[in-house]
């Protein structure tokens, strides 16, 4: 039997959260690139344990964390913590809103994946496309109507003052609260945090580091619902139109809580937007077969007013299969392979759609069936094939 003492056990490793210490640059096309090696993208394999991989993986996006929330806080987002009555040192999950959240006509919320990090996309995208294109830099500033990348806080702010679209950018990835260093953080997060040594386990989670109202990332979703979006509440307009835009386990959880709450909810929610949808007919809308439903019910609302992008490598925004399992229209995002690489990809397509979808409250989806790959409309029953296919 092999007896070590603690001084004979491996160091932990520690990497430090500033991009040129790890030995990495931003290019002019905002992509994170080696000082050795201006072609080269992050390395995440750099040691055989990968202790040192996933520690080194996390400081560097710690670095992508902090120029991100730079940059949405220059495009006019404020943070708001939840529960509302939290101050910064007690258990809290921040969120980004826009500062004309009180005034906007229409609020995007985005309920993001419940792996990702506020803010992000994807960090795959950050690292091969740009720091804007993987996070919601882009795509905040096309919500809030700002043209210029050198945007400051104090000008954003001006802008948006008295534009009709707010942004709620939602956090159900941050759901662990780390008491020492008084913070919300993921799971990765979590498991990259120092040990004693680079074989010890990662500490142990109890009850003080479960975040009130958000102890899960339904419960986050849930909690946004009723304490933001509240049309009886005090941040949002009664008469606001809502979009929302669900990721994965974003969009349902946003469906499961509507689908209990419809009735509340039916005069504030413009359109519904989902990436990798999750939820099932027979399941989250109670919609066993093919049985028609109230005009007014949500299950109607879903077929008419909501759509969904799945993994496709056809073009983006065009029909695929799966309106069926899901109760709406299926498109193409463009990404055939990751699920946190839809929303950089089909973003675009999204947000014109919604956009379509305010202006027209009486506008409904086109009843689609898709055959052989190839989308057709129903008119009457009979299958009409789409231009473009």
């Amino acid at each position: 039997m092999f007896v070590f003492s603690r001084e004979d056990l491996p160091p932990d490793p520690s990497f430090p959260a500033d991009l040129k210490q790890l030995g990495y640059f931003i290019n002019d096309r905002d992509q994170i690139r080696k000082i050795s090696d201006p072609k080269q993208e992050f390395q995440f394999k750099i040691n055989k344990n990968d202790r040192w991989n996933e520690t080194q993986r996390e400081a560097m996006n710690a670095c992508i964390r902090e120029i991100v929330s730079q940059r949405l806080r220059a495009s006019g987002l404020v943070t708001l913590r939840l529960p509302l009555s939290s101050s910064a040192t007690q258990p809290h999950v921040p969120i980004l809103v826009s500062s004309n959240i009180s005034t906007a006509s229409r609020i995007i919320v985005v309920f993001g994946e419940n792996v990702q990090d506020l803010g992000i996309w994807a960090y795959r995208n950050v690292s091969s496309d740009g720091i804007a294109a993987g996070s919601a830099v882009s795509f905040a500033r096309a919500v809030l109507g700002l043209e210029s990348d050198t945007e400051n806080a104090t000008s954003a702010a001006k802008k948006i003052k008295n534009h009709e679209t707010a942004l709620v950018l939602t956090n159900p990835g941050q759901l662990i609260w780390h008491c020492g260093s008084s913070r919300a953080m993921s799971l990765q997060t979590w498991l990259a945090l120092p040990r004693l040594s680079a074989v010890d386990p990662p500490d142990t989670m109890s009850d003080r580091n479960k975040i009130p109202r958000n102890e899960t990332w339904h419960g986050h979703i849930c909690h946004v619902f009723e304490t933001l979006l509240n049309p009886q509440g005090r941040f949002v307009r009664k008469d606001a139109k809502i979009d929302i835009i669900g990721l994965a386990d974003g969009g349902l959880g946003a469906i499961r809580y509507l689908a209990d709450e419809w009735d509340h909810w039916r005069g504030s929610i413009s359109a519904i937007c989902i990436s990798h949808p999750l939820h099932h007919a027979p399941f989250e809308l109670d919609q066993p077969g093919a049985e028609s439903s109230p005009s007014d019910s949500f299950p109607s609302f879903v077929s008419s007013r909501c759509r969904a992008y799945v993994l496709s490598d056809k073009q983006v925004g065009l029909p695929v299969p799966g309106s069926d399992e899901h109760v709406c229209n299926c498109y193409s995002s463009g990404e055939e392979l990751n699920v946190e690489c839809i929303m950089p990809a089909a973003w675009k397509d999204m947000l014109e759609w919604l956009t379509r979808m305010y202006e027209s409250p009486e506008l409904c989806e086109e009843q689609l069936k898709v055959q052989n790959g190839v989308g057709q409309k129903l008119e009457n029953g009979v299958g009409h094939k789409l231009n473009g296919e």
